[in-house]
């Protein structure tokens, strides 16, 4: 039994002495904080793109066409190339300032990085939605982008929302990547503690952990929303 006894040992040396836990508790906190507003930043990015594209598809405007363009562009690079590499060249090219606020750093890193697929994925959405709804809300006197906002958008979101959960879960696990430009998130301060008890296993394990207990209380969040849904398209 002495391998349990050694196992315990570092398990309590990566988590007890000097407080330690609050170490984790400070990394948890800076990775949510990241996570949430990397969501609103990416959904804002992936809508707009989104309804760019779209757009573009039924409509003469040279403007909308360039900009959608751009979109395209964006959106074929964030999906081609690693996050780290976008996180590097991100922070090299905007980020250099020394006081910048870490979690605006991981915010816009990973904003950047969600809203291209956010955007693909709503776009697959708001092609789900039956050509008759834009007609019928140009009918009612909207112009296209009301429509969009109260008809169009609402119906493709709904249908999407699973896709969109498990983007949002593969996000909260991809913001570990921040460590790697001196952010004190929970990868972070694994690596710290790690550093202090000079045995890195146990702190990873336990980070582990962490980000386990956050992807299932986010699944079941999901899908909670996705049984609400369905309970009211049956009424």
């Amino acid at each position: 039994m002495e391998w349990l006894n050694e196992l315990y040992e570092s398990f309590y040396k990566a988590l007890i002495p000097e407080q330690r836990y609050l170490a984790y508790l400070s990394g948890l906190r800076m990775t949510l904080l990241i996570a949430v507003f990397a969501v609103l930043l990416g959904a804002i990015i992936g809508i707009l793109v989104a309804v760019a594209k779209v757009g573009a598809k039924h409509s003469r405007n040279p403007i909308l066409k360039v900009l959608a363009k751009i979109c395209g562009a964006y959106t074929t690079f964030i999906r081609g190339t690693p996050a780290l590499v976008q996180v590097m060249i991100i922070y090299n090219l905007v980020f250099t300032s020394a006081d910048t606020n870490p979690v605006v750093v991981g915010a816009v890193c990973f904003g950047i990085n969600s809203g291209a697929y956010v955007s693909e994925i709503i776009r697959a959405g708001i092609e789900a939605v039956p050509r008759g709804q834009m007609e019928a809300g140009r009918s009612l006197g909207f112009n296209y982008v009301q429509t969009m906002r109260y008809i169009i958008l609402p119906q493709a979101i709904k249908n999407v929302l699973p896709a969109l959960g498990n983007e949002l879960i593969v996000m909260v696990k991809e913001t570990a990547v921040v460590s790697v430009i001196a952010v004190n998130d929970l990868m972070k301060m694994a690596q710290y503690v790690g550093s202090r008890t000079w045995d890195v296993v146990p702190p990873l394990i336990i980070a582990s952990v962490i980000y386990l207990i956050i992807t299932v209380f986010l699944t079941h969040v999901i899908r909670f929303f996705e049984r609400r849904l369905a309970q009211s398209d049956h009424h």
